[in-house]
C-alpha cells in the first residue's frame, strides 16, 4: 500500500476542496495567509488544528480561559458560524451548582436553540476551563437537522503526557472518510 505524502496545509487545502468541505476561493484564501509555512510537513495534531483555519472546524481550549461564563458563548457562536448560521445560539449561561470547584462542581450549561431551551450537565474544575465533554455535546447543536453533516471529535497519534485542544470538525461520513484515509484523523 502506497504512503500518504506528507500532510501540509497546500494538502489539506487541496483535501478539503476535493471533498466539497471548503470552496476554491476559501481554500485559496486560506493558503495565501498561511504562504510562509503551506508547504512545511505538518504533526497530526497541528493537522487538526489547521482544519480551523479552513473554516470546517472549532477548538475547544485545553488551558485556561478568561471565563467559562463568557467562554462557552463565544465557542458555541464560532460553532454556529462553521455550521452556516442556520441554527440561533443565545442566552448561553452557567448555572452553578452546589460546593466549590476543586473537587469538580456539577453546573448546568444552558442556552437557547433556536429559541428552545437546552441544558447539558458541566463538571467544572476551574472557572476558566470548559469541560470538554460539554462543550463538544454543546457544539453538535449547532448543526441544522436536515444538515447531512454533523460535528465529531477529531483523534490524532497523541504523545503521552501532552494536553491537546478538542478538535471538532464539521463533515459528513463521506468526508470524514477522506479525512481518516488521508490525513490518518479518526472521529468519536
Amino acid at each position: 500500500m502506497p504512503k500518504n505524502p506528507p500532510t501540509t496545509y497546500r494538502r489539506i487545502g487541496a483535501l478539503l476542496h476535493e471533498t466539497g468541505m471548503v470552496s476554491e476561493g476559501k481554500m485559496l484564501s486560506t493558503l495565501e495567509a498561511a504562504a510562509a509555512y503551506a508547504d512545511a510537513e505538518l504533526a497530526p495534531y497541528a493537522a487538526a488544528r489547521a482544519l480551523e483555519s479552513f473554516g470546517v472546524a472549532v477548538s475547544v481550549h485545553a488551558d485556561d480561559i478568561d471565563s467559562i461564563h463568557s467562554g462557552y458563548a463565544g465557542l458555541l457562536a464560532d460553532a454556529a458560524e462553521v455550521a452556516g448560521g442556520r441554527v440561533t445560539i443565545s442566552d448561553v449561561r452557567i448555572v452553578e451548582g452546589e460546593g466549590g470547584l476543586e473537587s469538580g462542581r456539577c453546573d448546568l450549561l444552558e442556552f437557547r436553540r433556536n429559541a428552545e431551551p437546552v441544558s447539558l450537565p458541566a463538571e467544572h474544575f476551574a472557572v476558566d476551563y470548559y469541560d470538554h465533554e460539554a462543550a463538544c455535546r454543546a457544539i453538535a447543536q449547532t448543526a441544522h437537522g436536515d444538515d447531512p453533516r454533523s460535528w465529531r471529535n477529531a483523534d490524532f497519534a497523541r504523545e503521552p503526557g501532552a494536553g491537546y485542544d478538542s478538535i471538532m470538525v464539521l463533515a459528513t461520513p463521506e468526508q470524514r472518510e477522506a479525512l481518516t484515509r488521508h490525513l490518518g484523523l479518526t472521529f468519536s
